[in-house]
């Protein structure tokens, strides 16, 4: 998921002349007291845009608060134990004005000063507008400091105002310190206004409400009558609403304005990247996007819908749903093929890795290997339904503990086409609803398999049921809805899986790196050594399975074997790299990191003491998916067996079979190093979760005065004999 500048955001290349206005709520925390390493934080991004050649303007809240503080301290100090027995009077507004804004500015100029910026304070009233004389100096004078790189911190000056109160009166030509933002971005000509909130952005409803979606773009013809605002900051003078109609204001005289959080380390420099933050204001939005669209929320909601149809049909009809899908993946095999072979050419013209290539191509033989996967697991067991333990609790009341689809699945993948099909079978045989993500430089590819998949799906439960996310803009949405989306499973980088770990409150399932190592023993076969080393390297170079460090016990190079081992590589084309033992004794560069993933046609290799050793130094240096132990010495293998802590380990078998075909599964999801819910290759039982069943004849508990617990288990029929007897 690397940051990619957001189309709509474009313009922010282009941007010079920048105001940012940070709100009471961003400038002060609890008590009133200055935030310090919070506005330390903004005037460093000013400092290094100032530097940068960036013309900044900085607007300023935060007197009043400030000052109230300060006056309530003194006047603690200053009091009698009578005095505070009695009722404390409301502190002048404009008084707290005069005394924060010294506060407040020296705060500035000591930040600055550090930073080696310069600073100018410039307090204004409403009534200044009113001259056209004042506009006019204002603006040369602004000018001339940003020309001298001097960022001017603006303020309303509440002290003197004739405002009625700072907080109370919206009459003028500004009436906040918002609305003096937009106003100076249109004076001063600026490219951008940034207003710094307490919150992400403007949200459809009240943030704290988990139904509130953030508006990424707000559209005035569709947005102006679906938001609802919620309670103002605890701090300020108007809050959200007073953001938005400044915001509304500047962005139709020709201002592109962005709400963001000023809470969210790097926001203004991650703006000014075009990134995807905040909610934009901009007078060409109602062009960019249809006032009717289709949400992320409506998306997965949509597929929830689509699972509750596909979990109502039989079996059979599950299951035909499947085969249908296979014959239509076999049926346009030809256009699949073309639209991969674009993709393909277009990453190699882009110079992608190799790697990537690699998983990116659909070989010759593909659609018909993925349509006898699918064939084979619609002719598995039904997976929904099935009852796992039975127990009697009392006379006539009778609990199931039975399997029952996870809901909605979110996968995250990149590259790999065939993952797409894998997933979406999954799915369906188990139930699910599911949301697709793949690669853009998969995006024909994908596109073209997701619809001949959904056109397979009968309109009894909708094309809907999986859904294809095109724009990686909708990720953060998709991340955000966890009373909707019930398992993220991300397949990929390891940077794209910390990511998406770091980005959720769903729980995510996978493996952030696929570390996996051989360990040749020394009673090890020659012959099956090098089969196994060969294969785990070369069968699949990119795969997550593939072996990426060989470990060789010391008596191998003593006997030549270790050297057959390198040479069975070399040939083949492996790049080596070696442990501090292993580089100086084979003579080759010493690898930097063991924790390596090369995706590629290389590999790790080290010398070890013994079974222990190999054991010690994948639990030191492996990611826990998959590791191979080749040896003759049975006592050996059930040691490294036992011990070794990973999601799957093999004796005299190469890693690459750790797969879910290649486990009987049908097919994977993708293969899990967690150790909760599902590990190693995850089919259509990673799936899958339990519901509780009970039958009763009217039983209440009642305190349990009347009710004689049995706790019997029953025989669980097998589910064709169950039907048989109709339950």
């Amino acid at each position: 998921m690397e940051e990619e500048m957001d189309r709509s955001r474009a313009f922010a290349k282009d941007v010079k002349r920048i105001v940012v206005k940070v709100g009471t709520a961003v400038v002060t925390g609890k008590g009133g007291r200055l935030a310090l390493g919070r506005l330390g934080a903004i005037c460093e991004q000013l400092a290094e845009l100032n530097s940068d050649g960036f013309e900044v303007i900085l607007v300023s809240s935060g007197a009043v608060g400030l000052g109230r503080q300060r006056l309530r301290y003194r006047q603690l100090v200053n009091s009698s134990f009578a005095d505070l027995q009695k009722p404390q009077t409301e502190l002048d507004g404009k008084a707290c004005a005069g005394v924060g804004q010294s506060s407040l500015m020296a705060y500035y100029e000591t930040m600055f000063d550090q930073l080696d910026v310069t600073v100018a304070q410039m307090l204004v009233t409403d009534s200044s507008f009113r001259d056209k004389d004042f506009r006019k100096q204002l603006s040369e004078t602004v000018k001339a400091m940003l020309k001298m790189r001097v960022i001017p911190v603006f303020n309303e000056n509440d002290a003197i105002s004739t405002r009625k109160a700072p907080y109370k009166d919206s009459t003028g030509i500004f009436w906040d310190n918002d609305s003096l933002a937009a106003l100076l971005s249109l004076e001063l000509k600026a490219d951008l206004l940034i207003l710094l909130s307490d919150v992400e952005g403007l949200y459809t409803g009240p943030p704290s409400d988990p139904k509130s979606k953030l508006i990424h773009t707000y559209i005035k013809e569709k947005h102006q009558e679906e938001i609802t605002f919620g309670e103002k900051s605890r701090l300020g003078r108007g809050g959200m609403t007073a953001k938005v109609k400044a915001a509304v204001n500047a962005a139709y005289g020709g201002i592109p304005v962005i709400i963001t959080s000023g809470y969210a380390a790097e926001n203004i420099a991650k703006v000014l990247r075009g990134l995807r933050v905040g909610t934009l204001f901009h007078q060409d939005a109602h062009l960019w996007a249809p006032v009717v669209d289709t949400t992320s929320r409506d998306m997965a909601v949509a597929a929830r819908e689509s699972s509750r149809k596909l979990q109502a049909l039989s079996s059979e009809d599950r299951k035909n749903i499947l085969l249908d899908i296979a014959n239509a993946l076999e049926a346009n095999e030809k256009i699949i093929k073309a639209e991969n072979d674009v993709d393909v050419a277009a990453a190699q013209e882009a110079g992608y890795e190799e790697s990537l290539v690699a998983r990116l191509v659909m070989k010759p033989g593909k659609i018909s290997s993925l349509a006898a996967s699918i064939r084979q697991l619609a002719e598995m067991e039904d997976p929904i339904g099935r009852v796992l333990k039975k127990t009697e609790v009392a006379d006539d009341l009778v609990l199931e503990k039975t399997s029952s689809p996870l809901g909605v699945l979110l996968i995250v993948f990149e590259s790999r086409p065939d993952a797409l099909v894998q997933i979406a079978s999954l799915a369906i045989r188990s139930g699910n609803g599911l949301l697709l993500k793949g690669g853009k430089e998969a995006r024909r590819s994908n596109a073209i398999l997701h619809k001949v998949i959904t056109d397979a799906i009968p309109k009894t439960v909708g094309s809907k049921l999986i859904g294809l996310v095109t724009s990686r803009e909708e990720i953060p949405d998709l991340l955000k809805l966890d009373d909707v989306i019930d398992l993220v499973i991300p397949r990929g980088s390891n940077k794209l899986v910390s990511q998406i770990k770091n980005s959720t409150k769903i729980p995510v399932l996978g493996h952030a790196d696929g570390i996996c190592h051989v360990y040749a023993d020394k009673s090890c076969k020659v012959d099956m050594a090098k089969r196994v080393v060969s294969d785990a390297k070369l069968d699949y170079p990119a795969a997550c399975n593939a072996m990426e460090t060989l470990l060789v016990h010391k008596d191998l190079e003593q006997n030549g074997v270790l050297n057959e081992l390198i040479y069975a590589l070399q040939a083949n084309g492996v790049t080596l790299y070696g442990g501090p033992i292993a580089s100086g004794k084979l003579n080759i560069p010493e690898t930097k990191l063991f924790h390596h993933e090369y995706s590629s046609k290389a590999c790790t290799v080290e010398i070890v003491e013994d079974v222990h050793g190999a054991i010690d130094h994948i639990h030191q240096h492996g990611s826990a998916h998959t590791d191979c132990i080749v040896t003759e010495d049975k006592e050996v293998a059930e040691i490294f067996l036992r011990q070794v802590d990973s999601a799957a380990v093999f004796h005299n078998a190469s890693t690459r079979f750790c797969d879910g075909f290649r486990f009987g599964l049908g097919a994977e999801v993708g293969i899990s190093t967690s150790r909760i819910h599902a590990r190693g290759p995850v089919g259509v039982e990673g799936l899958l979760t339990t519901r509780w069943i009970m039958r009763g004849k009217g039983q209440v508990v009642d305190g349990d005065n009347e009710v004689a617990y049995t706790h019997k288990d029953l025989p669980v029929l097998e589910r064709t004999k169950a039907v048989e007897n109709g339950h």
